[in-house]
């Protein structure tokens, strides 16, 4: 498993920035995410007091298309779709019940569906995006964040897009200047920017 690429924990009161240290390697090994963070940046103020991390993940995996994982074949009035990976038949079938009406979906077998030709065309269904694996990925990051993050602190601000991400916490309102320039400058640490 790579280890992330930057890891650092900045506190003023050195023993307890090894013990979130520590904490934060736990948390992120227990949820598998030490392949998925590149970079993570925890600065942690008890006197203000206020929580803020900062980091990257190394990559995102690719959405996944009907193409992925089913050959589509349109015969005289019906098009049959070949499931090759049931992984992602639920999404798939809920996604094809919206377009083009749960009573004509057709599933003989688990690894067949049918449609009507009719208003069908191939182009258009290919691409289909039937599941999105960066969605859980951003959910999980957020999640440990939170685990992380010191008890009672219930005034949060959370950023997560594409590969970066931010999570704010304390137990006071934040100024969105504070939480701006905090953020900028731990990012800045970790050669990104915002």
């Amino acid at each position: 498993m790579p280890p992330l690429n930057y890891f650092e924990v900045e506190c003023s009161d050195r023993r307890g920035g090894e013990a979130y240290k520590r904490i934060a390697a736990d948390v992120l090994q227990d949820l598998d995410l030490i392949k998925v963070i590149e970079k993570l940046h925890i600065f942690i103020d008890p006197k203000v007091p206020i929580f803020v991390a900062a980091g990257t993940i190394r990559h995102l995996p690719r959405q996944v298309r009907l193409h992925d994982f089913a050959n589509i074949n349109v015969q005289e009035g019906k098009a049959v779709l070949d499931i090759s990976d049931e992984t992602y038949l639920a999404p798939l079938l809920t996604l094809l019940w919206v377009r083009f009406g749960k009573e004509h979906v057709e599933q003989p077998d688990r690894f067949t569906i049918v449609l009507p030709a009719e208003g069908f065309q191939k182009e258009n269904i290919e691409d289909l995006v039937v599941a999105d694996p960066s969605a859980s990925i951003h959910q999980d990051v957020i999640y440990a964040l939170q685990y992380i993050a010191p008890e009672g602190f219930k005034v949060r601000r959370q950023y997560v897009k594409s590969t970066k991400f931010y999570y704010v916490a304390s137990e006071d309102t934040l100024p969105e200047d504070v939480v701006e320039t905090l953020v900028a400058e731990k990012f800045a640490l970790m050669g990104v920017s915002l």
